[in-house]
């Protein structure tokens, strides 16, 4: 059984706490279906519920920490060298149609005093799947309390691939349809399930054998980029040069099929 350390516990501890009320509220977005006005309202307070106990819970444990979070955005705390990065509900419009695929997220950044910065403890959980990923720095990635690894494949033509598609009022379709047309013809399959924190733990758990994705959010992916690099696999921007902390673009894979993938997207 895999052991976590006192500040992964931490971690754990508010995710797990964050959760029981948040299943309550999803079993709520089931019952709202059937109305006209839709969940729409239920689920942003349930958003931002969650965020807010978040917040409680680690800057209680961590007070000096500083807070990145979707809905409040920046705090900075009086340690400038630790920021919280969370995502309250990654998945929301799953959450808003009662699909049981979405997950909170936090990650951990630490900045070094030359401006570098890196994650360095990493938790996503599915609450409904009692499914908990979590990772530090130097220590492997797991899955509830077994250790889990990238895939082995090699073969591009037999690879699983997940991605996003931008939702309404997010720019970058017809680029997203390139991509799609482009890797489409090479993989087995690609898959767009609504979560890209689930996407890169996915991957981390070799149920995926990569996921790629363009305009996102550093609360997207803080976690997972330590999850799959502690599972032994890849994490780059798409282009040549680039931070994918910063959200703009990722791709995530194992070591044999992240350059294969990586050449067909800097060609699209």
């Amino acid at each position: 059984m895999a052991l976590a350390s006192a500040l992964v516990s931490v971690m754990l501890d508010a995710v797990r706490k964050t959760a029981r009320p948040m299943l309550r509220d999803f079993g709520e977005v089931s019952q709202l279906q059937i109305s006209r006005k839709g969940p729409g309202d239920f689920v942003t307070a349930a958003d931002v519920k969650a965020e807010d106990t978040l917040y409680e819970l680690l800057m209680k444990a961590r007070p000096g920490y500083g807070f990145l979070g979707e809905e409040r955005g920046m705090m900075e705390g009086t340690d400038k060298s630790h920021t919280w990065v969370v995502d309250p509900i990654d998945g929301t419009t799953n959450f808003v149609h009662a699909i049981p695929h979405f997950a909170i997220t936090v990650g951990l950044e630490r900045r070094a005093p030359d401006g570098t910065s890196e994650i360095v403890a990493g938790v996503t959980y599915n609450p409904v799947a009692n499914e908990l990923f979590w990772a530090e720095k130097g220590k492997g990635c797991y899955l509830n309390d077994q250790r889990i690894r990238c895939s082995g494949r090699r073969d591009l033509s037999e690879s699983l691939i997940a991605t996003g598609l931008p939702f309404i009022g997010k720019t970058g379709h017809a680029q997203s349809i390139k991509d799609i047309h482009a890797v489409g013809q090479r993989v087995a399959g690609i898959r767009r399930l609504g979560s890209s924190a689930l996407d890169l733990a996915w991957v981390a758990a070799g149920r995926f054998d990569a996921y790629y994705e363009r305009n996102l959010q550093r609360w997207d992916v803080a976690a997972g980029i330590l999850f799959v690099t502690e599972a032994g696999g890849i994490v780059t921007t798409i282009d040549i040069d680039g931070d994918p902390m910063n959200g703009k673009q990722i791709i995530a894979a194992n070591s044999d099929i992240h350059p294969q993938l990586r050449k067909i997207l800097q060609a699209t």
